[in-house]
């Protein structure tokens, strides 16, 4: 490129033809006095070499001669200066390249060299052609760095060495010489050309601000060298590293053209680093909402601090991070915290809060809670150090008074626990390779909406998803893969689990979930788990099974449909309840369970797919529907498919009401369940009162509250064999265990009844 030729800037100054008034005896400067008459200077016409030219004889230390032109200089343009000179007379001197340096404000900037090497004459009448380039980066080949400051030049030479000499000067040329670097239409701004030096000591984010400015859409370049920006940088235009950047951690860099980890990684020098930087950016503007990890592995040796990295504790603005492999590397950056503190619960006063806890301040937020007492998955979520206590995520359903507690702090490849509120983060199809070594995600201690989508958490060494507040208000998991790090372990031995839910509104659809201890153990209500395949089998014979999907709230509007539940089992019961008992509030209710496959092998007989766990005395159920669901089992037979487990209490049959269990599908289980239960009995002797025994039918071994309908199907006779046109009346909850109903026909009779029958009564 030439900038005299594409942009019409006036290069070259004055020719010596055009009179020596055009020429300085100092700087060049306005008021400086010119060669017009001066008894030393003078136009020669005819010089055999040079034509018209300039002699001159040396009368000063150091003889100066500039033009009083101005030559223009911009930092992405590179000047080259010849002068052909020679000796006529007198002593022989040395000459040198030398220019006057202006700023914008017209003065000189002392700081950069103003003069070349000087090259000395050695013969009368030899030609010699002495040059320098001048430009603002700091290259091979140029002679006078000036940086960015110098916006013009005064362009000329000095005659040196000793006094009384003469010398002819031909006139001095300027060419434009960039392309020397950069190739003729070349799309690329050099960040050198804007005063950056890539040392790694000088702060070079000025001149990556200058080349930003310049680029008008082209491809900034940073060449090999380490580039030191101390300051939050934003660069506009495309960028291309060949070098690095160093950025204070408390500094971010933010690409807007290039926001991908490809970027990033050069930029930084490496992959970590590299995504690091990135996702600190992602929080900081508007112009991209996804930061892509190109597809890319990046290797993780400890926990990412999301919100200590980016330096926000508080984002609500809708943010993506996909397309990438988080890989665990070994490392004692993934050892746990494991500390041991007395406290005291009180229910009655703080039924989320431990007092009088020792050791607070060594409590990490964050850190599962276990002691006698806790319910699963119960997290540290905030704490008083002063006050000495600790804020839980979920109440403890037998815990009162003063004991031990456990507090383990998991490691998390992405912690955003941090964040005391985040909403609408996203992360799409990033496999999370724990290697039994991290586990995957610590959400925010508040937040909605925040969602994954086709990740994969891989051998997770304590928990894939992890809630210790809220962070998880209408949360999104599809279509992820969690695989355990448990596979071969005896379900019973397994501890990991893939995740826990704290608060409403979560929706699990669609993902496959591999041997862990448990699917999820959610707290909350309204959630929907739609279309999952979790399967929690293992090779022993006659094998123990676990619950998959854990409920620990008694009423949870729930949906549970089209899953495919695989040798575990669905455990509803409330132990995140400070006050576990009933007391005038909803009981167990509002989980709908329809459409599933349930299936089971090689277990015991008395293996349960449903199974509800009281916490406290007096509950019952209230709301409840098993519908169109097929249960198999291989290789076994079990007795039937639902149970209450009493170790703490047992259900108040007598107060259940819109329970809902039909059309279901039954293949090698003993006893099918149904309400209501339709019974056909047969009553071959004469009696007043027929005891129809629906018991094996109920579901959850409860009681008959209703009977819907009694239809004789046969003839009803009496002892003589007349016929008998007459009704019964029906009475339910008879016998001990209230699960039987009587009809009572007024006179001996028998024949054969359909009786419809209901455990509850509708509301």
């Amino acid at each position: 490129m030439n900038k005299a030729i594409t942009e019409g800037l006036t290069l070259m100054p004055q020719p010596f033809a055009a009179g020596l008034a055009h020429w300085s005896q100092s700087n060049g400067r306005p008021g400086d006095a010119s060669y017009e008459g001066s008894a030393t200077a003078g136009l020669v016409g005819a010089d055999q070499d040079f034509g018209t030219c300039l002699e001159l004889q040396k009368s000063s230390a150091t003889q100066r001669l500039r033009a009083f032109a101005q030559t223009p200089l911009r930092p992405d343009m590179y000047l080259r200066v010849t002068v052909r000179i020679k000796a006529v007379a007198g002593n022989l001197p040395a000459v040198r390249i030398a220019a006057w340096a202006g700023n914008a404000a017209g003065t000189n900037v002392g700081a950069v060299p103003q003069t070349a090497t000087a090259v000395s004459l050695s013969a009368y009448g030899e030609v010699v052609t002495v040059q320098a380039i001048i430009g603002a980066g700091n290259r091979p080949g140029v002679d006078l760095v000036w940086g960015h400051q110098p916006v013009f030049a005064h362009i000329g030479l000095d005659l040196t060495g000793p006094n009384g000499g003469t010398v002819r000067i031909a006139d001095i040329e300027v060419e434009d010489v960039t392309s020397f670097w950069l190739r003729d239409l070349s799309d690329v701004v050099d960040v050198r050309d804007h005063g950056a030096l890539g040392n790694g000591t000088t702060n070079d984010m000025a001149a990556f601000q200058r080349a930003d400015a310049a680029a008008g859409g082209r491809t900034i370049l940073v060449p090999a060298g380490n580039h030191l920006i101390q300051g939050n940088l934003t660069v506009n235009s495309p960028i291309r590293f060949v070098g690095t950047v160093s950025v204070p951690a408390a500094n971010r860099l933010v690409l807007t053209r290039n926001f991908d980890l490809e970027s990033y990684s050069r930029a930084f020098g490496g992959d970590t680093e590299g995504f690091k930087r990135a996702l600190q950016a992602l929080f900081y503007y508007n112009d991209h909402v996804t930061f892509d990890m190109s597809g890319r592995r990046v290797d993780l040796s400890e926990p990412i601090d999301v919100a200590g990295l980016s330096g926000q504790t508080s984002f609500s603005n809708r943010r993506v991070l996909r397309n990438g492999s988080l890989n665990a590397v070994s490392s004692t950056g993934w050892n746990i915290e494991t500390f041991t503190s007395t406290a005291t619960y009180t229910p009655g006063t703080h039924h989320t809060r431990l007092t009088g806890v020792s050791n607070v301040a060594n409590i990490p937020i964050g850190a599962l809670v276990e002691g006698s007492g806790v319910g699963r998955e119960v997290y540290v979520r905030a704490k008083n150090i002063g006050a000495g206590w600790v804020d839980l995520s979920e109440p403890l359903f037998g815990a009162a008074g003063t004991r031990t507690y456990t507090f383990r702090r998991f490691r998390y490849m992405l912690d955003f626990g941090g964040f005391s509120l985040l909403n609408r983060f996203e992360i799409h199809d990033v496999e999370f390779n724990c290697l039994g070594l991290a586990s995957g995600v610590m959400l925010p201690a508040a937040g909605s909406v925040n969602r994954f989508e086709n990740c994969t958490f891989n051998r997770p060494k304590h928990r894939g998803i992890s809630s210790a507040g809220t962070g998880c208000q209408g949360m999104h998991v599809d279509y992820c893969q969690f695989l355990s790090d448990e596979q071969s372990l005896p379900a019973q031995n397994r501890t990991t689990i893939a995740m826990n839910v704290n608060a409403n509104d979560v929706k699990l659809r669609n993902n496959r979930v591999v041997r862990f201890r448990h699917f999820a153990v959610m707290n909350g209500t309204s959630h929907m788990i739609q279309s999952n395949h979790f399967f929690q089998g293992d090779d022993m014979a006659a094998g123990v099974r676990l619950a998959g999907i854990v409920l620990t709230q008694t009423n949870v509007a729930t949906v549970i449909t089209g899953n495919y539940i695989d040798n575990c089992f669905i455990e509803w019961g409330n132990e995140h309840d400070a006050a576990p008992e009933f007391n005038n509030e909803f009981s167990f209710g509002g989980l709908n369970i329809v459409g599933n496959i349930f299936i089971a092998s090689d277990v015991s007989s008395a293996f349960r797919w449903v199974v509800i766990k009281p916490y406290g005395p007096g509950h019952f159920l209230n709301g409840f529907c098993m519908e169109n669901n097929t249960f198999r089992v291989f290789n076994a037979t079990v007795d039937r498919v639902d149970r209450v487990d009493t170790t703490h209490s047992g259900l108040d049959f007598t107060r259940s009401r819109d329970v809902r269990v039909s059309a279901n599908t039954y293949n090698q289980v003993a006893q099918s369940i149904s309400n209501p239960v339709v019974i056909q009995h047969i009553q071959n002797t004469n009696a007043e009162t027929w005891s129809v025994n629906a018991s094996a039918f109920i579901p959850f071994g409860g009681r008959i509250r209703m009977v819907e309908a009694v239809q004789a199907e046969s003839a009803i006779t009496n002892a003589a064999n007349a016929l008998r046109y007459i009704s019964p009346t029906a009475i339910p909850g008879a016998g001990s265990n209230g699960n039987l109903v009587q009809l009572r026909w007024g006179e001996a009779v028998k024949g054969r009844a359909i009786v419809t029958m209901r455990m509850d009564v509708p509301t």
